[in-house]
């Protein structure tokens, strides 16, 4: 087995310590940094998302392997830097003015990650206004909001109004997300995208960014 190979297989278990060990050890063998992503780090996070999507793993097992991706990302980040950004486009998110969980919104975070999005996470509990500040200072290709109790799902409506109202609704792509958020809710708020979990959530953002 190849050391990519090696790379791809700890990053599906989810094994941070020797990740990071591995991914060095690729370096001192001048393994092209591009080539440690793309080849070693990139197939195993996204075999993990394939395994999620089809309910075979679960979200502790998505979240170990989205740590070790970043992990290995965080090696080779100097070097990729030097070649040139190598971010595909630029996200915000956050969970809503109300709601205090969080879990969901990193997750989605540490996936768009490893699929080389730049990601600005607002936290939780986060206003309108301070994503329509965050919309104008890092000028994102999408904004996700989070909200995971049926009583903050009309902050994300509220929200998007307030982009609307701010100017900056049409600059942006809105994705909603959260335990009871729906399709039906997405296209009844006017929301741009909805994802049922964070692999698809990122995904979809790859995807969008990419296009064309």
């Amino acid at each position: 087995m190849s050391i990519l190979n090696e790379i791809s297989e700890l990053v599906i278990k989810g094994d941070i310590a020797n990740v990071k060990a591995k991914v060095s050890e690729a370096m001192e063998q001048k393994v092209d940094a591009s080539s440690i992503l793309n080849d070693g780090l990139m197939p195993g996070i996204n075999e993990i998302g394939d395994r999620f999507a089809k309910g075979q793993v679960f979200v502790p097992n998505v979240l170990l392997s989205a740590k070790a991706m970043n992990a290995g990302v965080e090696l080779i980040q100097p070097l990729l830097a030097s070649a040139g950004d190598t971010t595909i486009g630029t996200a915000v998110i956050g969970t809503v003015k109300g709601d205090l969980h969080d879990i969901g919104k990193n997750l989605v975070g540490l996936m768009m990650k490893s699929v080389n999005m730049k990601v600005i996470d607002l936290g939780a509990n986060v206003p309108g206004e301070k994503f329509i500040e965050a919309i104008k200072e890092y000028n994102p290709q999408i904004v996700g909001l989070s909200a995971l109790l049926t009583t903050t799902m009309n902050e994300q409506a509220h929200i998007i109004e307030q982009f609307k109202e701010a100017g900056v609704r049409d600059k942006v792509k809105v994705m909603i997300g959260g335990a009871p958020v729906t399709q039906m809710w997405a296209d009844k708020i006017g929301a741009d995208a909805f994802t049922t979990d964070a692999a698809e959530a990122s995904r979809w953002a790859k995807q969008y960014v990419t296009k064309g």
